[in-house]
């Protein structure tokens, strides 16, 4: 079904996914489709984001502060480590969604995480190469318009499941890659079009 921006009643024109609901419209302005180059947050955003498959994302955003609680902060280094009296410990945690699949597969991506963290090209460099290190900017004008997946989501998904990734199809991926600011996907009258077309910036390079 095709959805054109909405106007809100504080006069700004919003993508309209995010409806009225506050913790929504949120994130909407403040963290999806803004560039992230941080190693650490873009893992969580991608176990987040395979956390998601198969439900509606503010399902996941209402749990995220208990997915942090349960998960050490998303601190990769950590969740590497887990045994599988953690895993049963998350599996009866209610305030997370349990999955054991995706529990385990959150424990196989924090080895794979380290392993390209420590062996190179680092994380946040292997993701934004395939942008030639800058988010590609969309116009579009209706939530129709906009795909599921594309050929270079189909790329990356590629390469991280080679890498030993768990649940990073492509759809998840490009997903991710919209929260993540590596395209940005604000409707075109949307007002964070132009504010996030302006964050280029380019990821900080780390000493040696």
């Amino acid at each position: 079904m095709s959805r054109a921006p909405r106007l809100h009643p504080d006069g700004k024109t919003r993508c309209p996914w995010p409806g009225e609901d506050p913790l929504y419209v949120a994130y909407h302005d403040t963290e999806w489709g803004v560039p992230e180059y941080d190693d650490r947050a873009l893992y969580e955003k991608l176990i987040l984001d395979g956390f998601q498959a198969g439900l509606s994302w503010i399902t996941i955003l209402r749990k995220r502060d208990n997915f942090r609680k349960a998960f050490d902060d998303f601190q990769p280094e950590k969740i590497a480590r887990y045994s599988d009296k953690k895993v049963h410990a998350l599996m009866n945690d209610a305030g997370i969604v349990r999955n054991r699949s995706k529990i385990e597969g959150t424990i196989l991506s924090a080895k794979s995480y380290l392993d390209i963290m420590e062996k190179g090209p680092g994380f946040s460099k292997l993701l934004w190469d395939f942008m030639g290190g800058k988010p590609k900017v969309n116009n579009f004008k209706t939530t129709a318009s906009v795909p599921a997946s594309t050929p270079l989501s189909v790329q990356i998904s590629k390469e991280l499941s080679s890498r030993g990734f768990k649940f990073v199809g492509p759809t998840i991926v490009y997903a991710f890659m919209q929260a993540t600011g590596m395209v940005n996907d604000h409707l075109v009258d949307c007002h964070c079009h132009a504010t996030c077309s302006k964050l280029q910036r380019k990821p900080r390079l780390k000493a040696k």
